[in-house]
């Protein structure tokens, strides 16, 4: 891949974890005027205070808006030298429309694949839909999944016989997505994930207060993974992840900031 080289560097970068503000200030200590693309207000906190070129707050929708903000970025600046998907490994959608749209414009495209450790004690499954083959009965099993396949395992998770549990976040989706599976309310928690100082904390105490006794996550990577993965092994909970999508068909994946620093 080759980066174009201007006299004003500029790169946009579409974060979707907490990776997003250590790659931003790295490359803004590299010299790069960065423009960042983040879904929510709450995202955009840790970027409210670098000095970035612009911050775009709000779900693109699809590849019209993409086009427009990199078409507009030759009129306004000479083009992006770089596109930067830093967007969670579950976001498909985007994803695939930024590719589409990319190399539609010969726009140079890396994707951060953030670095993923899954511990053997996990048991991998390719969807939600694998968990009507499992034997739930008599189990309590916790969901950390997201809002958008809550509803859809929570329906095959009750058909293989479990009593089910979930964590939403304190989003729109996250809530919507637990009250529209008639969770009982007992048994739906809406909280925002530790942060690594507090690394599970919340996390545990509530798989200890519902007496669980096995976790569907997401291979994710980050923080989240680490924490579902930690409660697993210390309480000797069974752990189930949905493996995360393959992404092969990137021209450049980079699995760590170093590496994808060393590119510019």
């Amino acid at each position: 891949m080759q980066i174009r080289r201007k006299c004003h560097r500029n790169i946009w970068v579409l974060s979707g974890t907490g990776d997003g503000p250590p790659i931003v200030n790295g490359l803004i200590a590299k010299g790069y005027e960065v423009s960042v693309s983040v879904v929510s207000f709450q995202a955009s906190l840790p970027y409210s205070h670098m000095p970035l070129k612009n911050l775009w707050v709000g779900a693109l929708q699809g590849k019209d808006d993409i086009r427009r903000v990199i078409e507009n970025s030759f009129v306004m600046h000479d083009g992006f030298d770089c596109v930067i998907d830093a967007t969670h490994p579950f976001a498909q959608k985007i994803s695939s429309s930024l590719k589409t749209v990319c190399l539609e414009l010969d726009q140079p495209l890396v994707r951060f694949e953030r670095y993923c450790k899954t511990i053997s004690k996990a048991v991998l499954i390719a969807g939600v839909e694998e968990l009507i083959n499992l034997n739930f009965i008599g189990q309590k099993i916790l969901f950390a999944i997201g809002g958008r396949l809550l509803p859809k395992a929570l329906y095959f998770a009750k058909k293989s016989g479990a009593v089910s549990f979930a964590r939403v976040l304190p989003t729109t989706e996250g809530i919507l997505a637990g009250l529209v599976s008639e969770l009982p309310q007992a048994n739906l928690a809406v909280v925002r994930p530790s942060k690594r100082e507090q690394m599970g904390e919340l996390e545990a105490a509530l798989c200890r207060k519902w007496g669980i006794t096995g976790i569907v996550a997401r291979e994710s990577g980050g923080i989240t993974q680490d924490i579902w993965q930690n409660i697993s092994l210390k309480q000797n909970l069974n752990l189930w992840l949905i493996a995360r999508p393959t992404n092969n068909n990137y021209d450049c994946i980079v699995k760590t900031k170093s590496e994808l620093f060393d590119y510019f």
